[in-house]
């Protein structure tokens, strides 16, 4: 199962990205999902650059097992769970 994420509707607002990041790990961790596509979009790079701080936290860290940058699309990121 892959659930998605789609960013570009919230890229300026920062609260709301956080939430939304804390809400697809943890539906993730309840459903069982194997992988997340979260799709911050390409621009400049900055709401990626974001996300990938936020997964770099050592409390989001500590809950999936690695992240995939798509080398086919940058505006793209997949994290993977082993549950």
């Amino acid at each position: 199962m892959r659930l998605k994420l789609d960013l570009h509707d919230i890229f300026n607002k920062g609260r709301d990205i956080d939430r939304a990041l804390e809400d697809i790990i943890a539906e993730a961790e309840r459903t069982g999902a194997k992988t997340v596509e979260i799709i911050p979009g390409k621009g400049s790079g900055q709401l990626k650059k974001r996300v990938l701080r936020f997964l770099d936290r050592k409390d989001v860290k500590a809950r999936y097992h690695r992240v995939e940058k798509d080398s086919k699309n940058f505006g793209r990121l997949f994290v993977h769970f082993k549950h």
